[in-house]
C-alpha cells in the first residue's frame, strides 16, 4: 500500500459564503481604523485591503470562525489572519472608554444612574494547579469574570479587566473603586444581592442592592415590592450582556486568559457601534 498525501484529482477546495450580520458602518469603522494605523506606522502594503481585512476578522470575532478556513477562503496563511485578528483587537480595545471618563460622559448626558452586574465567560478547561482559580463554584465551571457597567436604558459604557473565575463581584468592585468612582461624580448604581456589603453608608447609599431573605427574617410585602422594582430597573443591564455575549468567540475562549481583557474591551467597541446605530 502507498501512503500518499497528494489530493485526488477530482477534488478540490470549496468555498462557501457566510452572512455577517453587523451594519456597514461597523465595517466601515473597522476598516478606517486600520488604514490610520497603517499611515501612522507607515506601513503602504497588506496583501489584501483594510475593508477586506476588516470583515475577516469581524467573522472571526462574530461567527467564532476558525483562523485556518478563513485563511484557506481568502489565500492567505492562518498566521496573517491571526496577526491582522490580534492587531485590530488592540487599536478596537484602545478605544475603550475608561471608568472615570464613561461616568463623567453619563453625567453631562444627564443620567443620575447606572446598572452594574458581572458575569462568567467560559474558558476551556485547562491542567495544572494555575488553572483552579478559573473555577466557579456558583457556575460549575471553568471561566474568566468580569465587570460591566450600562447607562438606565443598557447601552454597555464600561468593562473592566478579566479576573480568574472563582472572583466574588465585591472583590472586583473594590478592586476597580467603582464605590469612590461613583461618589465622585453623584452618580447612584443598581445592583443585584451579589454587591450586598459593598456600601455600607446606611443614610446615603450610592449602591442599591435590595432585600435579602434568609431563615429568621422573612421579606416583608414591602421589601417584596421594592425587590421586583429593582429587578424592573436593573433588566437592561442582562440585554447588555446579551448583545456582548452575541460574539460568538465569547462562546469558550480559546485565547490566553491575560488576552482577555482587551478582546472583551475591543467587544466593548464594536457592540456600542451595533446598539447605537
Amino acid at each position: 500500500m502507498t501512503n500518499t498525501k497528494g489530493r485526488a484529482e477530482d477534488t478540490c477546495p470549496v468555498v462557501y459564503q457566510c452572512r455577517l450580520p453587523l451594519s456597514t458602518r461597523t465595517v466601515n469603522h473597522l476598516a478606517d481604523l486600520l488604514r490610520r494605523h497603517l499611515k501612522t506606522i507607515r506601513s503602504r502594503w497588506r496583501i489584501l485591503p483594510p475593508g477586506k481585512i476588516a470583515v475577516i476578522v469581524l467573522a472571526v470575532l462574530r461567527h467564532d470562525q476558525r483562523l485556518a478556513d478563513m485563511a484557506g477562503g481568502n489565500d492567505v496563511s492562518e498566521s496573517t489572519v491571526r496577526r491582522w485578528r490580534d492587531e485590530l483587537i488592540e487599536l478596537l480595545a484602545a478605544q475603550a472608554p475608561r471608568l472615570d471618563r464613561a461616568l463623567r460622559k453619563i453625567v453631562k448626558q444627564g443620567g443620575e444612574v447606572v446598572l452594574i452586574d458581572g458575569t462568567l465567560i467560559r474558558t476551556r478547561r485547562r491542567t495544572g494547579k494555575a488553572d483552579r482559580r478559573n473555577y466557579s463554584g456558583k457556575h460549575r465551571s471553568h471561566g474568566l469574570h468580569f465587570l460591566a457597567l450600562t447607562d438606565e436604558n443598557g447601552r454597555l459604557i464600561w468593562i473592566s479587566a478579566a479576573r480568574p473565575g472563582r472572583t466574588h463581584d465585591n472583590t472586583a468592585a473594590r478592586h476597580d473603586h467603582i464605590l469612590a468612582h461613583l461618589r465622585a461624580t453623584g452618580l447612584g448604581a443598581l445592583a443585584d444581592l451579589g454587591f450586598r456589603g459593598l456600601d455600607n453608608d446606611i443614610l446615603d447609599p450610592v449602591i442599591v442592592t435590595g432585600y435579602a431573605a434568609s431563615r429568621t427574617h422573612k421579606l416583608t410585602p414591602g421589601e417584596k415590592e421594592a425587590n421586583r422594582v429593582l429587578a424592573v430597573g436593573r433588566a437592561p443591564v442582562e440585554h447588555a450582556f446579551a448583545h456582548l455575549k452575541n460574539w460568538r468567540i465569547l462562546t469558550k475562549l480559546r485565547t490566553d486568559p491575560a488576552r482577555a481583557t482587551r478582546l472583551l474591551r475591543a467587544l466593548l467597541v464594536l457592540t456600542t457601534l451595533e446598539v447605537n446605530r
